[in-house]
């Protein structure tokens, strides 16, 4: 998330509390969108997890 939240001052100029805060409300709306194994993935993403694991549990949804 980290990554994320420099993405976002970098590009809008805000601090980086604002940014964090940004970050957090956009990320929990989409969750709350989403199914709780592919809002889990996100987590994992977020969490240093790598793209491979997300896109493991993607192909893992799209069968059932």
């Amino acid at each position: 998330m980290d990554e994320l939240v420099k993405l976002v001052v970098k590009k809008t100029g805000i601090s980086e509390d604002q940014a964090r805060r940004a970050v957090d409300t956009v990320l929990q709306f989409i969750k709350q969108r989403l199914p709780a194994p592919l809002a889990s993935q996100i987590d994992g993403l977020l969490s240093g997890g790598g793209t491979d694991d997300m896109l493991k549990g993607l192909s893992g949804l799209m069968k059932k």
